[in-house]
């Protein structure tokens, strides 16, 4: 049995709180995955690569850079970069101003392929997210959500840049 008295143990608050919270971080990434492998065949991991390419000046990121802002170590981006280069979505190459980092570069295949999942992924987060709520309560949830992900990393999360 829990003891949900003590300091360790949630409140009866805190507790429908968090497992509304958990249940949307463990269902929310299974069906956008879904959508996307099924109708791009991509992850959203790589569609968020693309995305954040495709928002990038020049469509140009230091690896190192993309790695953060997919809150992912350099492996697992590299193993994401290698699948979408053998697709000709993305190409790696030395930085021109300093040859020892390595830059990722969308390449017109790949703004194409993010261009062409882009409308099936955006009608999916508007049903699931902002269908879901009022405006208001949207723009709480995007307030939230950002103080929650400064509270774990104090570095600024990403944030696109405004449309070109």
């Amino acid at each position: 049995m829990v003891d949900t008295g003590g300091s360790d143990a949630f409140t009866p608050d805190e507790l429908e709180t968090w497992s509304a919270v958990a249940t949307l971080l463990e269902w929310l990434p299974v069906a956008l995955d879904t959508q996307l492998q099924r109708d791009s065949d991509m992850s959203h991991f790589e569609f968020g690569i693309l995305f954040a390419l495709s928002r990038a000046a020049d469509q140009t990121l230091r690896m190192s850079t993309l790695a953060g802002f997919a809150n992912s170590t350099l492996s697992r981006l590299s193993r994401a970069v290698a699948r979408l280069e053998r697709r000709e979505w993305v190409r790696r190459a030395p930085d021109p101003h300093d040859g020892r980092i390595t830059i990722a570069i969308l390449t017109s295949a790949g703004r194409d392929a993010a261009r062409t999942a882009a409308p099936g992924h955006v009608a999916l987060v508007r049903k699931l997210v902002f269908d879901s709520l009022t405006r208001a309560q949207a723009e709480q949830l995007g307030r939230s959500s950002l103080r929650i992900a400064q509270a774990i990393r104090a570095d600024e999360p990403w944030r696109p840049e405004s449309e070109r």
